[in-house]
């Protein structure tokens, strides 16, 4: 089964390019969609403080960047979409900064871009089997979903769905954070990584330097953002009017420790490392 992976590393791993290639073209790629809040200050429209500020709700609140600026009397409609065409023009496609830096020929871009393109779809297809035959598969299904939007907006950084893991077999992981959701229809959501993933994103969601992050910190990282995901699929998931309970995180319980036929896991990938999404009941 093919397992979806963002390009550059999908390039690196045919060797393509090579790690320091992929790691200049995607800092390249960073300076050239920067934050709206990043524009804004750097146009004068914003303080630093503000842009905090904004970026503190949405963490608690599913909005986009400039709704909340407006909310808050920060920005205009016509200010902010200043920024988003700013934003938008400065746009770099990631192979197409690769074919300015010489590091692959515009030939070779193109047909490594139609085999990047089959994998994909081939992994698709085995997550579309997922959502259309499974118990829990819409409930997969709004989780991928909503960690594709998360992830941006908290972490600064894209996640796609990669491949289904077979439950009777799970791969290790250094940490695992569950939150049981009991409900009418019970609900558990989680995340599970390795350490150096669990501290990168941890590193993303606290604006902090490696040095100021401990185990303690990123696995509490961890857990607030399971949290999070936890909130928007039982928004998805369950009645509008429905009583539910949450658990804290629970981060003893194996991979290994849960019942395969009552839990879906699935690698997602991210430029912060790969990770495991459990969904289960």
């Amino acid at each position: 089964m093919a397992a979806a992976k963002f390009f550059g590393q999908f390039l690196l791993e045919k060797g393509v390019i090579d790690a320091p290639q992929l790691l200049r073209a995607l800092e390249i790629q960073r300076m050239s969609n920067p934050a709206l809040g990043e524009i804004a200050c750097g146009r004068g429209m914003l303080t630093a403080h503000q842009a905090q500020a904004i970026n503190e709700r949405q963490r608690r609140e599913d909005k986009r960047f400039g709704d909340i600026a407006q909310s808050m009397g920060l920005l205009t409609a016509d200010e902010v979409g200043q920024l988003l065409d700013e934003q938008k023009s400065r746009r770099k496609l990631f192979g197409e900064i690769l074919v300015e830096q010489g590091y692959v020929e515009r030939h070779r871009l193109d047909d490594e871009l139609r085999l990047h393109s089959a994998d994909r779809d081939e992994a698709a297809r085995s997550l579309d089997a997922i959502v259309a035959t499974h118990q829990f598969g819409r409930r997969v299904g709004n989780a991928i979903a909503t960690c594709n939007k998360l992830f941006p907006r908290l972490l600064r950084t894209q996640c796609q769905f990669s491949s289904v893991i077979d439950p009777l077999a799970p791969p290790h992981v250094d940490a695992a954070a569950l939150v049981r959701v009991a409900a009418d229809r019970p609900l558990v959501i989680g995340m599970a990584c390795d350490g150096a993933t669990m501290h990168a994103m941890a590193q993303a969601f606290l604006s902090i330097p490696p040095e100021a992050c401990d185990e303690e910190l990123a696995r509490d990282a961890l857990g607030e953002l399971v949290n999070m995901l936890m909130g928007y699929v039982v928004k998805d998931s369950l009645a509008e009017d429905a009583n539910y309970t949450a658990s804290p995180p629970d981060f003893e319980t194996p991979l290994s420790g849960l019942d395969s036929e009552l839990h879906v896991l699935v690698t997602m990938t991210s430029q912060l490392g790969p990770f495991i999404l459990v969904v289960g009941d």
